[in-house]
């Protein structure tokens, strides 16, 4: 999304004698910025209830929220994918550690 910046912090995942994990160093951050601009043609902020008269703009606000869902769906999958990823590097690094040993 073009409001929010992504800023890389050095990261290493541990786990403690609890058995739980932290994690020290590179952490993604994110910081979001106010928009800048308006919104996309085509885009409008959702009215109330009583303001939308017609079938066809409660059509188009059905189809507008379906894909503002889909969309955030789509973002979150990612992110879980990239979180995966990470954990199972993570793993990966501490299996070499442990077989060092």
């Amino acid at each position: 999304p073009p409001n929010i910046a992504a800023m890389a912090v050095p990261t290493s995942i541990y786990q403690t004698s609890t058995g739980q994990y932290t994690a020290t160093g590179d952490m993604p951050t994110y910081q979001i910025r106010a928009p800048t601009t308006a919104l996309p043609q085509g885009v409008v902020m959702a009215a109330s209830p009583g303001s939308l008269h017609s079938p066809q703009q409660l059509a188009e606000e059905a189809t507008r929220k379906r894909e503002l869902r889909l969309m955030k769906n789509r973002e979150a999958a990612k992110e879980c994918r990239r979180r995966k990823k990470e954990y199972v590097k993570c793993l990966e690094s501490r299996v070499a550690v442990l077989e060092v040993q």
